[in-house]
C-alpha cells in the first residue's frame, strides 16, 4: 500500500494516524519464501518534526509459518512488529546526517507500507525456530522425524576422522 505524504509534509503537516492492512501473503528473502497466515492491520503514525524530517511509529504483529530448525515441521510463529523511526523525505538531506534511519520506503511523497514492513520482517525475523524446546529432530540416515517414531538405522557414532582426537583423550583417562 503506497500512503501519500503531501498532507504531512505540506504547510498545514497533518499527522497520520492510521490503520493500514497488510497485503503481503509471502515473506522473501534468501532464506525462502514463508506464508503470513494472520496479519491484523498495522497501527500507523506519520508526524512531522521539521525541516523535512518525520517520525514514524508503527504497532502490530504478524503470524508466518517457518519450518523448525531441528525436524523441518511447519511452526506458526508470530512476529511483532513494534518500530519507532526518525526518517528524511529529503532525498539530499539524508545522507548528511548519521542520526536518522534508512528511508528506502519513502520516494518524493509517497511511502510504500509494504517496504517498510518488509524492513522490519527482515530485521526481527527469529533465528532459532523450534516446534517444541524437546524436539529431537530427523535422522541423518534416513530422515525419520524421530518426534513421531524411532527408525531402524544404526547409530554411526563419531566420524572416523576424530578418532585421533579420541585417542588423545583415551589416553589422558590411563594417567
Amino acid at each position: 500500500m503506497i500512503l501519500d505524504l503531501s498532507r504531512v509534509l505540506s504547510e498545514q503537516h497533518e499527522p497520520i494516524e492510521q490503520s493500514v492492512p497488510i497485503e503481503t501473503d509471502m515473506f522473501r528473502c534468501e532464506m525462502g519464501n514463508f506464508n503470513l497466515v494472520r496479519k491484523p492491520p498495522l497501527s500507523l503514525s506519520i508526524v512531522y518534526v521539521g525541516d523535512k524530517k518525520l517520525e514514524i511509529r508503527g504497532k502490530g504483529e504478524v503470524t508466518a509459518v517457518i519450518p523448525c530448525d531441528r525436524c523441518l515441521a511447519d511452526v506458526q510463529v508470530e512476529i511483532p512488529l513494534d518500530f519507532y523511526k526518525k526518517v528524511s523525505a529529503d532525498p539530499e538531506g539524508a545522507d548528511e546526517t548519521e542520526e536518522l534511519d534508512e528511508a528506502n520506503y519513502i520516494d518524493g511523497y509517497s511511502f510504500d507500507v509494504e517496504q517498510l514492513i518488509y524492513n522490519e520482517l527482515l530485521v526481527g525475523w527469529p533465528t532459532k525456530i523450534l516446534c517444541s524446546e524437546d524436539c529431537k529432530g530427523i535422522c541423518n540416515v534416513c530422515g525419520q522425524n524421530l518426534n513421531e517414531g524411532t527408525c531402524d538405522c544404526e547409530d554411526t557414532g563419531l566420524d572416523p576422522r576424530m578418532s585421533v582426537i579420541r585417542d588423545v583423550f583415551k589416553n589422558f583417562k590411563e594417567v
